[in-house]
């Protein structure tokens, strides 16, 4: 699923002309040696499409801040419509040069904002998004694989991270008496079924370089008991 996303938003970019070498670079950007950079990135899924099921993907782009955009995502089920994920995730402007933030000019809105109702930007010189959540999910327990799906994954972003780097992932259970209020959140609207029925386990997550123990990301996962088949 996630790397659908990603695919999705890369060809998108390049259907509407942008570079997908350089993070979905305009010329504008190119010429001032700017890159997009992800900072966050949130993703829900309500129902796992299954085996033959064909999924819609949905994706825009628009200004969020001064140094930052927002892409968001809708995954729905092509043959009912239904929405059975959403993702949303902040980029933001990074010189090239110095690894500085910069602010987003009016120059290169002025490129961007023009396709912002389906837009996204994809790979650059530095590990992907992918990478990163398959790197947070190897250090999950093996009965948490084996008997819950991913519901919900929230990534904050530290620093950079090169494909040469050593990493380690690390994982830890956070307390049942979290949950509470997350099982009210996820209220069936009406159904008959109580929330408080389903069993949910949530982590937290750190990704950091294993020479220096700086941390490159934090995050949490909110795990759901799989259902019976």
């Amino acid at each position: 699923m996630i790397s659908a996303l990603q695919e999705v938003a890369c060809n998108h970019i390049q259907s509407l002309g942008f570079s997908t070498d350089g993070f979905g670079m305009s010329s504008t950007m190119r010429k001032m040696n700017l890159v997009w950079v992800t900072a966050r990135m949130h993703i829900e899924i309500y129902k796992y499409p299954a085996w033959n099921d064909v999924v819609e993907i949905e994706t825009w782009f628009h200004k969020e801040d001064r140094i930052g955009t927002r892409q968001d995502w809708i995954l729905k089920d092509y043959a009912n419509g239904q929405v059975i994920g959403r993702a949303t995730s902040k980029r933001v402007m990074m010189n090239q040069e110095t690894r500085r933030l910069q602010k987003v000019n009016d120059d290169i809105l002025d490129e961007y904002l023009i396709f912002c109702q389906r837009e996204s930007s994809s790979s650059n010189q530095h590990v992907n998004n992918v990478t990163y959540i398959g790197w947070v999910l190897e250090s999950m327990p093996r009965e948490i694989i084996d008997s819950y799906e991913l519901q919900t994954i929230t990534l904050d972003y530290r620093r950079e991270c090169q494909h040469d780097n050593v990493v380690d992932s690390l994982s830890s259970h956070e307390p049942d008496e979290n949950l509470e209020a997350i099982s009210q959140l996820n209220g069936t609207n009406g159904s008959a079924k109580s929330p408080a029925t389903v069993d949910y386990r949530q982590f937290l997550h750190l990704l950091r370089f294993s020479g220096d123990g700086l941390e490159i990301n934090r995050g949490r996962t909110q795990w759901r008991k799989k259902p019976v088949r």
